[in-house]
């Protein structure tokens, strides 16, 4: 039997500068005695020696296993050390952990993601997985729409991804907080894409991002009419088991590891996280 609180050991393939700040790490675990799978939504818990151990939402499709993607952003002792390694470097993952998103449950539906910054990364597989069955036409989704924003250009991550998606036919709308010289796209808040010609009774919306952003675009989201079942987000909180022992991430009678980090917004409303006061 797998030992869950021991880690297996990853090795680096392949390293994706997507900003300044942030990093695509594509690993492949070295044992493969062990079947490895996940859903779309669900986190890793990726350690370094000496350096600690984090809660990292996986960022790739299952369909690109036995390759997995991390997408880290450098902000302390551990994700500043793994910026620091290179392609061949090991580190130690365990998992996955957490609830996912129904990509079964999409089949028909018109799906709406909005993201800021980093939160792109546990949505950006589920839209590529989404991709993948539209071009083998197994279970279909009708049109996907990306709302995505970003401090400046420079802050926009992910950009060949996007690119790759329009070319899907993805509705990619960009978003920055600063106008800059040369920026064709829109200039201000995410919430400012959201129109109501986005929404039809088919839609599923999937938010990541700041928690005041997501707070924001759920309420603007359900003013506009979409039942709270059909809003789906994820929370962030400091998870330190990733299997719901420690209690760290305990919010409102909630565990974020094993309750999410996957929610409806059905699921959260009436907790306090949800309060725009």
């Amino acid at each position: 039997m797998k030992e869950i609180f021991i880690p297996d050991r990853a090795v680096i393939r392949e390293i994706l500068n997507e900003n300044k700040q942030i990093k695509t790490f594509r690993l492949e675990l070295l044992d493969k005695t062990h079947p490895f799978s996940f859903r779309p939504g669900q986190f890793l818990m990726l350690s370094v020696p000496h350096c600690g151990e984090a809660a990292i939402s996986i960022s790739s499709s299952p369909t690109a296993l036995p390759l997995i993607d991390l997408s880290i952003r450098k902000a302390g002792k551990l994700t500043t050390a793994v910026h620091a390694l290179q392609v061949g470097d090991e580190v130690g993952i365990r998992g996955p952990f957490g609830t996912f998103f129904p990509v079964a449950n999409f089949h028909g539906r018109d799906l709406l993601f909005v993201a800021g910054g980093i939160g792109l990364a546990p949505l950006k597989g589920v839209i590529d997985v989404c991709l993948f069955q539209q071009e083998l036409e197994e279970n279909p989704v009708q049109q996907i729409t990306l709302l995505y924003g970003s401090r400046t250009v420079a802050d926009i991550a992910f950009s060949q991804a996007i690119e790759a998606w329009r070319q899907q036919g993805v509705d990619c709308q960009l978003t920055v907080d600063i106008d800059e010289l040369d920026w064709q796209d829109h200039v201000g808040l995410v919430t400012d894409l959201l129109k109501p010609e986005l929404l039809t009774k088919d839609t599923t919306a999937l938010i990541c991002g700041p928690p005041i952003m997501i707070r924001f675009v759920i309420a603007q989201l359900s003013e506009m009419g979409l039942s709270d079942t059909a809003i789906l987000t994820t929370l962030e909180r400091h998870m330190k088991c990733g299997m719901g022992l420690c209690g760290h991430c305990h919010l409102d009678g909630k565990l974020v590891c094993v309750d999410g980090p996957v929610f409806t917004y059905a699921a959260l409303k009436n907790l306090h996280v949800m309060e725009l006061n």
